[in-house]
């Protein structure tokens, strides 16, 4: 993805997060200007973070921080959101690394996963259309093979960027259709392939079986495939998307997450606890449904606009 995000981008996110801004800093920041850093206080900032989603564990963590800080009355606003930015950028730089799938062997097999309606075929679309935008040859297949609507819109996202597309009827096995694209791809040469996948919940079992036997005939025509396995989630379910991480993110071997949808919500800061629940680390959020509104992860950045700094 392109890794310098035009400043509109910036303000779209800093408007998404302004909710999850609000609510975090506002009693945080009063709390301390007004009086001496106590325990009490520091039991308040501990309920604000875990209210503001971003799980006991990391809450506790950011208050010891501020411990040892020690803040007194002469603390203004702006050292306070500073102080908590640092902090939660402790929490996620760990947890940011980098998506390049034009830096890996070709054709570059990326498996999509993540529940119907979290924006994982929009992504895959925003994706595929950058890729074909710095030149790269991209298939794009519809391996949710049971909804059609989703493979109306992969189609349309494919014919937008230029890049070829593999689906089959109604029901057919996406096993099957991801073998023969990824034996097609490797053919005609592609750079990359993106396969996007079913997210039905109704039956967890019988999802993750399918998943495992994508990624078993993937093996098949290379053991290394698919080279990178994205778990897309919806910020707006807030504490939902951590469920989601724990039924996705082992069973079927997920190596980065996509957090979708930072742009209408709340609930932003329960990046902090899906990122460090998750075996894998954060490597694109969006904001929007525009191409460019699909970027890199960058925790210093996300952490000061989290925290209403806009700098």
């Amino acid at each position: 993805m392109n890794d310098t995000p035009k400043k509109g981008w910036f303000q779209r996110l800093s408007q998404g997060l302004s909710r999850s801004s609000k609510q975090m800093t506002e009693q945080v920041v009063s709390s301390f200007v007004k009086e001496p850093l106590d325990e009490a206080a520091l039991e308040r900032l501990e309920e604000h973070l875990i209210e503001s989603d971003l799980g006991p564990a990391a809450a506790a963590r950011i208050t010891e921080r501020f411990r040892a800080l020690r803040f007194g009355k002469t603390s203004d606003e702006r050292e306070i959101k500073e102080a908590l930015a640092e902090a939660v950028t402790a929490e996620l730089a760990p947890r940011q690394a980098v998506f390049d799938p034009l830096s890996g062997p070709k054709p570059y097999v990326v498996l999509f996963v993540g529940v119907n309606g979290s924006g994982k075929t929009t992504t895959l679309g925003k994706i595929a259309a950058d890729l074909t935008g710095r030149g790269a040859r991209v298939m794009v297949v519809a391996g949710d093979t049971f909804r059609a609507a989703a493979r109306d819109q992969l189609r349309i996202w494919s014919e937008r960027a230029g890049a070829d597309f593999e689906s089959r009827r109604d029901g057919a096995d996406p096993a099957g259709l991801a073998f023969d694209a990824f034996t097609r791809a490797r053919n005609e040469g592609h750079d990359v392939v993106l396969i996007d996948t079913a997210g039905r919940l109704q039956n967890k079992q019988a999802l993750m079986d399918e998943l495992l036997k994508i990624v078993r005939v993937l093996k098949k025509i290379d053991p290394d495939a698919p080279h990178e396995t994205l778990l897309v989630l919806d910020a707006t379910v807030g504490r939902n998307a951590l469920a989601q991480e724990q039924i996705f993110g082992r069973t079927a071997y997920v190596s980065g997450i996509v957090m979708t949808k930072l742009d209408g919500t709340a609930r932003g800061g329960v990046l902090v606890p899906v990122a460090q629940a998750s075996d894998a680390p954060i490597k694109l959020i969006g904001v929007g449904e525009g191409i460019e509104d699909l970027q890199p992860f960058d925790a210093r950045a996300f952490s000061r606009l989290l925290v209403g700094l806009e700098d």
